[in-house]
């Protein structure tokens, strides 16, 4: 078939380089932005007098039924066509005439690509921040149910002081909490209009790119035309911002799967979220959670690849940036698809608290404040590390935990140890005396938490 461009060339493009070239395999995705930003081309068009209204109006009737027979099965997007902006201009001639010749009028596929891509972006930033969303509120919900399941916290995978699992969760809502704070930043800084950039140099028509850029819900035109159509700071953006959610589901994801194991067994993952062994038939696979933490990597590439593709790109437009789609929609497909099945899972998860509690108690998770009770009586801290140091050494060889020891065995390593010390190392007490905000102490927790929720009811950060 004739391309856009072809009245340049004497020749027919080989078949083997019209195939490279072509994009239309994976930009047919963007058929609705391409549609939605050409409508609102047309109508700029009429209203600035470079159109009449009746070329508006059957433009308009024509895009709109292209794209109705696409959604209803009527029209298929084939690959003869080169690109999407093609498919669609040459089925708008084919319905209406020499008129649709006239909807590419003072654009170029440069500015038109710019904006299918923003408006695409744009949208997925939305959904992707509702997807977070969705997940910080089961992440809250669990730790309103979990203010007082004492748990052991860990530093190099080794226990190390008693928190609850409501603390515990609440370093992930932080972490998704920016995470759905980098989304709202994102659309700031990308909302401005490249329509009317041309194809790097602007136009001779009197276009009004600001109504152009109202129509689309932008907050108004870019102000560059040779940026306009070399911009993908936002596409970066947005898929470090991926990268960086998926590295936090990662962290979550390795936090299930240990929790998981036979050796810690403070989770039980819901059969719906789990697979079983081919070979072994006791096997509950925490697969979900292990493709979560495999997929990364994945995403991670996607960023890597638009990088290195942006890197020594001179201004302004260069077919490299087509390398920018593939990459980008697959890393949003899967960033999706994580965010929606690790929320299911985490909603399904069981907690064994109990287990979870006794853990803490047998990994001297209370050493910390069995030194700060020495402290308190006057013993100087450096001195304090040292005794319990020394008492822990003790329980190990004894096959004890600290508040498992007689008063005797304590005053055997300091007599300053009185029958108040059981109370002062318990795993209540380690909690709640801590008592600065950010701390696992229930006062504070619960002051965060209305903090969080009040933030996820009005759509704060």
């Amino acid at each position: 078939m004739a391309q856009l461009w072809g009245g340049r060339f004497t020749k027919e493009t080989d078949q083997r380089v019209y195939d490279f070239n072509a994009s239309i395999e994976f930009d047919k995705r963007l058929l609705n932005e391409d549609i939605q930003g050409s409508l609102a081309h047309v109508k700029m068009l009429a209203a600035c007098g470079i159109l009449t209204e009746e070329e508006r109006d059957r433009i308009i009737q024509g895009l709109n039924s292209i794209r109705d027979d696409v959604r209803a099965g009527k029209l298929s997007i084939e690959h003869r066509f080169e690109d999407v902006h093609s498919f669609v201009e040459a089925n708008l001639i084919d319905r209406i005439g020499d008129v649709g010749k006239k909807l590419h009028t003072g654009r170029s596929r440069n500015d038109q690509v710019a904006l299918d891509m923003r408006l695409y972006v744009r949208s997925q930033v939305i959904e992707t921040e509702g997807l977070i969303k969705d997940l910080l509120q089961v992440i809250l919900h669990t730790m309103e149910e979990n203010l007082e399941t004492y748990m052991p916290g860990f530093t190099h995978l080794q226990k190390a002081q008693p928190i609850t699992l409501a603390h515990h969760f609440g370093a992930y809502f932080e972490m998704f909490r920016r995470d759905r704070s980098r989304m709202k930043d994102i659309y700031e800084r990308m909302n401005y209009c490249p329509l009317g950039a041309g194809a790097l140099a602007g136009t001779t028509y009197p276009l009004d790119r600001n109504m152009t850029a109202e129509l689309l819900g932008f907050y108004g035109p870019t102000l560059n035309s040779m940026d306009s159509v070399s911009d993908r700071d936002y596409v970066i953006e947005y898929l470090s911002a991926l990268a960086t959610i998926m590295m936090h589901l990662s962290r979550f994801s390795e936090e299930i799967i240990i929790w998981n194991s036979n050796e810690y067994q403070f989770v039980e993952i819901d059969d719906a979220f789990s697979t079983g062994s081919s070979i072994m038939p006791q096997k509950k696979n925490p697969d979900i959670a292990e493709l979560v933490r495999g997929k990364t990597g994945r995403v991670y590439g996607a960023l890597m690849s638009i990088l290195t593709t942006m890197k020594g790109i001179p201004l302004a437009y260069n077919k490299d940036m087509q390398e920018d789609k593939e990459v980008t929609f697959d890393a949003i497909d899967t960033v999706k698809d994580c965010l929606t099945l690790f929320t299911g899972m985490l909603t399904t998860l069981k907690f064994k608290k109990d287990r979870m509690a006794k853990s803490a108690m047998n990994g001297f998770t209370n050493a910390t404040d069995a030194a700060d009770y020495l402290v308190k009586k006057g013993v100087p801290f450096r001195d304090s590390h040292g005794i319990i140091g020394r008492l822990v050494l003790y329980c190990i060889e004894k096959g004890k935990a600290i508040d498992e020891l007689s008063l005797e065995e304590l005053k055997a390593h300091c007599e300053l140890f009185e029958e108040d010390v059981y109370d002062a190392i318990s795993l209540k007490t380690c909690v709640e005396k801590r008592l600065t905000i950010g701390g696992p102490g229930p006062e504070e927790m619960k002051k965060v938490i209305r903090t969080y929720r009040e933030a996820l009811e009005d759509g704060k950060q």
